[in-house]
């Protein structure tokens, strides 16, 4: 999955201000132990199980201001499910 991210986003010449990781396993804490989703700070070659819910998160810094996305996945036997609703509007933080 990081590789098709950051690809996407060097393609469109912001590869250089994706500064941070994909995304993360979640758990009973919000960053858990679960296979990590970039190869940025880890590189990690577990599965995503069943059952396990992730983050993705590309994010992109530039000098002015930033742009980060959040969507949580949840993984099932046959499919991956997007929780909760998906952003639509820019939210200035």
């Amino acid at each position: 999955m990081d590789h098709a991210v950051r690809g996407h986003i060097a393609k469109a010449k912001y590869g250089d201000y994706f500064i941070h990781r994909t995304g993360h396993s979640i758990g009973t804490e919000v960053h858990a132990n679960g296979a990590n989703m970039d190869d940025l700070e880890i590189h990690d070659e577990r599965r995503i199980l069943p059952n396990s819910l992730f983050s993705v998160e590309p994010g992109i810094y530039l000098p002015e201001f930033g742009v980060r996305l959040e969507v949580d996945v949840l993984v099932r036997p046959a499919s991956a499910e997007v929780t909760g609703r998906i952003q639509q509007e820019i939210v200035t933080i």
